[in-house]
């Protein structure tokens, strides 16, 4: 099949993989850095001011956030109910745990503030808890998609390397996020989490680009066959240099009048892009690796062209309440307030 003699009804697998693709990349940039703000949360009694400012700075966005997670899922649920089916059958314990760890986070959120003083403390407790459960399985899941949900012990622990690699991901984002939404000492611990986080993403990020196409043939020689090696080769370069250009711009922060506060977290977004970009590189046009093609797993053409209107309408809408809800609340955080 080429692209020139492809049918309407032969590239509307590759609209729907087009708009899922975005909806998960959108979804590991913003729930990623409320999920990594959770995780970062001080549990000391003296860092309670803290804890509030770092909720606060993610309380107007966070469960919009999930809004993508669900519309990625509703997709793959719609559109590749095949393929839908056989990933479920591998992983649904994570996926019951990071439900468990979304409940957690979204109970915890607002008992925080409506339960007894006493008691607000196990609360943020159980918030970071739920946002370390949530990554972990998140992360695990990765590793399975990566290792066509083999259940040996190599894939097993290729998925615990890639859990706690997301992990370190989420945190470096949502580390990243604090340095631009805060100010003096909370912004000064942000800037020093943020460079312990990165170094711990390359390092995942580095174990996952060699481990992958040693695993995967497939992968191998897509990404180092010539001359179309000379091209995909600037993902990992233009990845490996966000990593060190963030790194020294960290040590020189904070600078007068807040300079350059932001660019840490918009770094940190194009790394986010550049990894994703490799993902889909290395497995399109398969939606479950080695087994399983989007054309293969797609429902019927009339049934995507009915859902096709339905998402023409939806994604805009989203994309525009998104990106107004952080014009409204663009700027450093300030009080939390639940009313």
């Amino acid at each position: 099949m080429t692209v020139e003699s492809m049918t309407f009804n032969e590239w509307l697998p590759v609209i729907f993989i087009g708009i899922m693709g975005l909806a998960v990349l959108i979804y590991a940039v913003l729930d990623g850095y409320d999920l990594g703000v959770g995780i970062l949360l001080p549990m000391q009694n003296e860092d309670e001011s803290q804890r509030d400012t770092m909720i606060a700075s993610i309380g107007p966005f966070w469960d919009a956030n999930e809004t993508w997670l669900v519309l990625a899922i509703g997709i793959l649920l719609i559109a590749f109910p095949i393929a839908l089916s056989q990933i479920m059958l591998s992983l649904y314990i994570p996926v019951a745990i990071m439900l468990i760890g979304l409940i957690m986070r979204g109970v915890a959120f607002d008992f925080r503030a409506k339960a007894a003083v006493d008691h607000k403390l196990t609360w943020d407790r159980v918030f970071k808890s739920g946002s370390l459960l949530t990554t972990l399985s998140q992360g695990y899941m990765l590793g399975q998609y990566v290792m066509g949900f083999e259940s040996g012990w190599q894939a097993q622990m290729f998925s615990l390397l890639s859990a706690l690699g997301v992990t370190a991901a989420y945190s470096y984002i949502g580390a990243a996020w604090l340095v631009m939404k805060t100010e003096s000492d909370l912004q000064k611990r942000a800037i020093a989490w943020t460079k312990r986080a990165g170094r711990a993403t390359l390092l995942g990020v580095l174990a996952v680009s060699l481990v992958n196409p040693l695993v995967n043939p497939g992968v191998f020689d897509r990404w180092f066959t010539y001359p179309l090696v000379m091209f995909v080769l600037l993902i990992p370069t233009l990845t490996f240099a966000g990593f060190v250009v963030n790194d020294r711009l960290l040590s020189r922060l904070p600078k007068e009048n807040d300079r350059h506060c932001r660019v840490p977290f918009f770094i940190t977004v194009g790394i986010f892009l550049l990894c994703f970009s490799g993902l889909a590189f290395s497995f399109f046009p398969e939606i479950v690796p080695g087994k399983l093609d989007i054309w293969e797993a797609a429902s019927a053409p009339e049934s995507l062209t009915f859902i096709l209107v339905g998402a023409a309408i939806v994604v805009p809408l989203i994309l525009a309440y998104t990106a107004f809800s952080y014009y409204v609340f663009w700027g450093k955080a300030t009080e939390l307030k639940y009313h």
